[in-house]
């Protein structure tokens, strides 16, 4: 078993990585808070630098590396936003990083990446053939490896995100975030746990990559056989680390429809006038599925991040 980190650890990952990202702004809407019969405040990543939560667990974890790590480099696999985060925050940080992508990642993100000062290479569209690229590139120039989800320091700097909201929102009675790879739900957990330990965790995942849901439900990593979601951020699966955190602090796993996703994604667009990505409507989502459980509760949700292809919006046609 894992270690859980304690509170201390908690509070001194947000002090590490404060100077260096963005104490995003928590906005609320009354029309949403009708909707659900609840009131609603909105933690929002999708102004976070590089538009995602996921700066904040790149930058904790390259902060807890040796002078020699950093003096060699980090690597990490990605398509999508951890891949733009630990560019960014190496290069923020003065340290070299190599980001393995599969040939199928938008070429925006690829863009974006190398914009951020990151070395991209490619490699074909498997789990299997981007964790041996990382491999490689790690042995071949001496990198430190690090997971976008599964890792302690990644999750203790994901939670930064729920340490912020609670200070501005201290009697929340429940917090809401998407599940992909386990990172963001994890972090928030443990910050909840430490800081909150009335107030309750809930992950919204779809129907169509519910793995989370059915590892709580059979207590192991389940895998997905499919990854047909319009929410492209949470196609990503559970591990060793933040499985546990988990299991052991978050209250449930609700899953939703990709129709229930849109509907969510539009009602943000809409009501808090602000970008949202598929994968950050989903909390919403789930809340707004189960809203007669959570009536007049005082509720968090985490607007994962804002980095969508616009020439793809879900609701236009």
């Amino acid at each position: 078993m894992i270690e859980i980190p304690s509170k201390e650890e908690v509070l001194a990952a947000h002090q590490r990585i404060k100077s260096l990202v963005h104490h995003t702004p928590v906005l609320s809407s009354r029309l949403i808070n009708d909707i659900v019969g609840a009131q609603v405040v909105f933690k929002c990543e999708n102004f976070q630098k590089m538009g995602a939560f996921k700066m904040r667990g790149a930058t904790n974890a390259i902060l807890q590396l040796s002078s020699a790590q950093k003096d060699n480099g980090v690597v990490t696999h990605s398509s999508g936003n951890f891949a733009q985060a630990l560019a960014l925050a190496a290069y923020n940080l003065g340290v070299k990083s190599f980001i393995v992508m599969p040939t199928t990642a938008p070429q925006v993100k690829k863009d974006a990446v190398v914009g951020y000062g990151g070395e991209i290479i490619e490699c074909q569209p498997t789990l299997k053939a981007r964790e041996h690229a990382a491999k490689i590139v790690g042995q071949r120039h001496q990198a430190t490896f690090i997971h976008p989800s599964n890792d302690m320091n990644v999750i203790l700097g994901q939670g930064t995100a729920c340490v912020e909201l609670l200070a501005e929102h201290p009697d929340l009675e429940v917090i809401f975030t998407p599940v992909g790879g386990g990172g963001l739900i994890a972090g928030t957990a443990l910050s909840a746990h430490h800081l909150a330990p009335e107030c309750r965790v809930f992950g919204g995942e779809p129907f169509a990559v519910d793995d989370a849901y059915r590892s709580l439900k059979s207590g192991v990593i389940e895998s997905n056989t499919s990854t047909n979601t319009l929410a492209d951020g949470l196609k990503t699966e559970l591990g060793d680390q933040n499985f546990p955190v988990i299991q052991k602090y978050v209250e449930k796993i609700i899953r939703v429809q990709e129709s229930e996703i849109v509907d969510a994604m539009r009602l943000i667009w809409e009501r808090l006038k602000i970008v949202a990505e598929p994968s950050a409507a989903v909390a919403l989502a789930a809340l707004v599925k189960h809203k007669a459980a959570f009536q007049k509760r005082r509720i968090g949700i985490i607007i994962s991040g804002g980095n969508v292809d616009l020439d793809r919006l879900p609701f236009t046609s």
